[in-house]
């Protein structure tokens, strides 16, 4: 098991900003890729940005290609996504997810290990 649990997210006005943490009490996160998703209600959940595990290879949704930007410290088993110039559109609960793998992953069936969300609310 991985345990991961998600804090950051808030209420924020369109424009602002939001850093979103997951960390993991119980295993170390450097043999892990990661990821965040988000869901909106009556949506699926989709994909929004990966991490490879050592932190050298990114990848983004187009969706917030240039404003979110995913970053990890493997020191403290910690993964974050700072989110800048945020829009109402990206109101969701946010998910970060592991894979045991060194590769980044974008679908929501390549990563085994889910945190509980944590809710984003841009108020426009």
């Amino acid at each position: 098991q991985v345990p991961l649990v998600e804090s950051g997210g808030g209420l924020v006005q369109a424009g602002g900003s939001l850093r979103l943490s997951c960390a993991s009490s119980g295993r170390a996160l450097s043999n892990y890729a990661m990821g965040w998703f988000r869901q909106a209600p009556g949506k699926e959940r989709d994909f929004v940005a990966a991490v490879n595990s050592n932190g050298a290879r990114t990848y983004y949704a187009d969706s917030v290609k240039g404003r979110f930007t995913i970053s990890r410290d493997n020191a403290k088993n910690t993964v974050y996504l700072q989110m800048n110039s945020l829009k109402p559109e990206d109101t969701a609960i946010y998910y970060c997810a592991a894979r045991f793998a060194m590769t980044i992953a974008t679908v929501t069936g390549d990563y085994v290990y889910w945190g509980q969300g944590t809710q984003v609310t841009v108020s426009s």
